[in-house]
């Protein structure tokens, strides 16, 4: 490999680490700007292009969009002209948990959590909840709601070290765990 070839995948891996929108945006992920928010590292594969996303979008870390079907390389020798590519989009008000993988051609609707670990392989409608291998809507996104406000903690208004100390107090915890947020 080139100097130059590899000098190139060291500053795209730092960009994208340091700067995960602006990565997100240069290489031509579609989306407004001040609305998407990344947690870790998101996999945008080869035709980020080809990626449009809503407003309030939230994204976790492992997250990998597939554009295209890369099983056609197997018959390429049948038919040389062989490729199925296909746009994924997502709506407005949409949570992407960990390690998630989106398929060619998924649209996944506004309002929506997915969880984490699913196979995005058909669409997903406005106001679901979608987990599994297949992802499959297993509640609406206002019984999801009503659950979230049942087993609430109230500590979300809190940040960083503020926030530890008192997830560390509601536990009980009295261990010597390293501070990570000082």
């Amino acid at each position: 490999m080139k100097l130059r070839t590899i000098v190139k995948k060291i500053y795209l891996k730092a960009y994208q680490r340091i700067r995960p929108v602006s990565f997100a945006k240069a290489v031509g992920v579609n989306f407004v700007s001040g609305t998407l928010h990344l947690y870790g590292h998101v996999d945008w594969n080869t035709e980020p292009w080809l990626i449009t996303l809503g407003r309030n979008v939230y994204i976790t870390d492992g997250v990998k969009f597939l554009t295209h079907d890369g099983g056609t390389l197997l018959y390429r020798d049948q038919v040389p002209d062989l490729e199925v590519t296909k746009p994924i989009t997502v709506g407005d008000s949409v949570y992407i948990g960990n390690n998630v993988l989106l398929l060619p051609g998924v649209t996944v609707g506004s309002d929506v959590v997915i969880g984490a670990g699913a196979v995005v392989s058909h669409d997903i409608p406005d106001h679901s909840v979608a987990v599994g291998v297949p992802a499959r809507v297993i509640k609406s996104t206002e019984e999801y709601f009503a659950k979230l406000q049942k087993e609430s903690l109230h500590l979300g208004h809190l940040h960083g070290r503020e926030k530890d100390l008192a997830l560390r107090k509601y536990f009980h915890y009295t261990g010597g765990a390293m501070q990570l947020h000082e």
